[in-house]
């Protein structure tokens, strides 16, 4: 029995499909896996038959390729729209970027959030909350609701700078202002006057039992003493918290769950407690503060937040924000997760321990261009459409991925490189004296280099006529045939470079060097994990001014820092 013969005439008839088409899309060169895949994706009954049917397939994939071999690839392009005339218009799969649809989301009516902590400005990690919310929010007609999540006064309590710093933030990197900004400490009576019709309806209690002693109970499934104080008793402990009675540490506020629920986590969880540490914005006013959970859970609601963008490690958030929500009589929005992301270069810093650092000296600020902060980003010189760009490429993932600075560097290189001037940077230089011998031919002394070698930035850096002394980059300065580049070969001989021509005349190693007369000492600053690498030389003193970012020749992108009147001129590494 032949391969066709072992099969019936739908699958036959499905496989030659495939066969054309492949022939057809591949140029007569079709693969038999590519087929089997096709196959098996419209018939997915042939699944646990897929090893019986490679021979098939094999058998009129070489079919197929034979047409096209001997008759060309039109002639199987003909019998396709003879046979299966839509298999022609067969659309690429295409690798999925961006971002998902919103689930369940109404055109005009989204709402999401961007809720960071202000105990410092934003990082790089805060950036991608920004850009994802942001570009949900445009994508569908919404709005997007910053709101500070401020309500813990004593772990991370809020640096009073941030809140204006975030807001500014925030509109470099999205491109506008936020819809709607709130401080929760701002809104304290709100979640206050919520805790106490919590306790009032009965799902809400005043738990005076240790962590301890409460996590025991709670890990064996057993009622806290306190879960049946009625509802008066609750209240009167309410109020004593409240007024600042009752020491930190001896009463939490709980919200009842079944306990029977599998992740003891969610079992009667904590939404508020005693913290009498002064806040930085509103003093000693309150003396309960809600944790996040239940303060985040409140507002959400009351903004009319429709969809939460948040990492997968806050699922058991979810969880506890919809009981919540249950307990009101509310619905909950709909809530997409990504995760973790760790840039390589910065995996050990979080923005209470960069705090602590700046405080002791150990980085200048927040700006300092060794910490992953935005501030530091955008005085090197990054772009913001960079940063979106990356994490949108990136999109939702749920994958926890690691990531070298590199890939975001790529994307900034890419961004800013046509409309970054080129300058030279030598090195370490060496100052020669240069010879034009009198049987030079066609001698041009003139020197005119392009601001931008694909004319994207218009215009020409005149260096002017050569006169008798340059600088060589320190590494160039043992190499006997180079040629300076635009300008000339020459061959060095006894510290002199001597002129050969004007015109490339081979392949001879190019090097970098700068005429005198418009040279300027400079540093080039560059961040080295702890260390501030400082790199001595001169630069092209050509139309530079302070904040412009420029690519130094050979070496990469850079942001001229400082000019001072006399002194060397001072530049910070941006990347390559």
């Amino acid at each position: 029995m032949s391969e066709s013969e072992a099969w019936s005439n739908e699958i036959i008839q499905a496989v030659r499909k495939y066969a054309l088409q492949n022939a057809v899309e591949y140029n007569g060169e079709g693969q038999a896996g590519s087929v089997l895949g096709r196959l098996l994706s419209e018939m997915k009954e042939l699944r646990p038959k897929a090893r019986e049917l490679r021979g098939l397939v094999q058998l009129l994939v070489d079919e197929a390729n034979e047409i096209a071999s001997l008759e060309g690839v039109d002639a199987v392009r003909k019998l396709l729209e003879d046979t299966n005339p839509e298999a022609l218009h067969r659309e690429k799969q295409k690798k999925r970027t961006g971002l998902p649809e919103l689930p369940n989301g109404i055109e005009g009516e989204a709402t999401l959030r961007f809720a960071p902590n202000p105990n410092g400005p934003l990082t790089l990690g805060h950036s991608r909350g920004v850009v994802i919310n942001s570009e949900l929010a445009k994508i569908n007609g919404g709005r997007v609701v910053l709101r500070f999540d401020d309500t813990d006064t004593k772990v991370k309590p809020p640096e009073p700078t941030a809140y204006a710093q975030i807001e500014e933030e925030y509109e470099w990197i999205s491109g506008k202002k936020a819809d709607v900004v709130i401080r929760a400490s701002d809104r304290m009576p709100i979640y206050l006057e919520y805790a106490e019709k919590m306790i009032s309806e009965g799902f809400g209690y005043s738990c005076s039992c240790t962590a301890q002693s409460f996590k025991t109970l709670r890990d064996n499934k057993d009622e806290c003493p306190c879960r049946d104080n009625d509802v008066s008793l609750n209240l009167d402990l309410w109020k004593s918290m409240v007024s600042g009675k009752i020491p930190e540490g001896e009463a939490v506020i709980r919200v009842k769950t079944s306990l029977d629920l599998p992740n003891p986590a969610l079992r009667d969880w904590p939404a508020l407690r005693i913290q009498h540490t002064p806040h930085p914005m509103v003093g000693e006013k309150y003396k309960v503060w809600p944790l996040l959970d239940f303060q985040s859970a409140i507002e959400d609601h009351l903004q009319g937040v429709t969809h939460i963008v948040r990492g997968k490690d806050l699922m058991d958030s979810t969880r506890k924000q919809t009981i919540l929500y249950g307990h009101f009589g509310w619905d909950y929005p709909e809530t997409l997760y990504w995760g973790r992301v760790k840039v390589l270069e910065f995996g050990g810093f979080s923005t209470s321990g960069m705090r602590m650092d700046i405080s002791e000296g150990k980085y200048s600020g927040w700006d300092d261009p060794r910490l992953p902060t935005i501030s530091s980003l955008r005085k090197r010189g990054f772009s913001p459409e960079a940063i979106r760009e990356f994490w949108l490429e990136l999109g939702l993932t749920q994958k926890d991925i690691s990531i070298p600075m590199q890939s975001i560097e790529a994307k900034n290189s890419s961004t800013i490189d046509s409309g970054s001037e080129r300058r030279s940077f030598v090195r370490g230089p060496i100052e020669m004296k240069i010879k034009i011998p009198d049987a030079v031919e066609n001698y041009v002394a003139e020197v005119s280099v392009p601001k931008h070698p694909d004319g994207t930035v218009s215009g020409m850096r005149e260096w002017g006529a050569i006169s008798e002394r340059i600088y060589l980059e320190g590494d160039d300065i043992d190499v006997v045939d180079i040629r300076l580049k635009g300008f000339a070969d020459v061959k060095i001989v006894d510290g002199v470079a001597e002129v050969i021509s004007n015109e490339r005349t081979d392949r001879r190693t190019i090097a970098h060097w700068l005429p005198l007369e418009i040279s300027r000492e400079a540093v080039l600053e560059i961040p080295q994990m702890d260390e501030i690498r400082k790199v001595s030389g001169v630069i092209e003193d050509y139309e530079l001014v302070e904040g412009m970012v420029v690519q130094l020749e050979r070496i990469g992108f850079a942001k001229i820092k400082e000019i001072p009147n006399n002194g060397a001129i001072v530049m910070s590494w941006l990347h390559r």
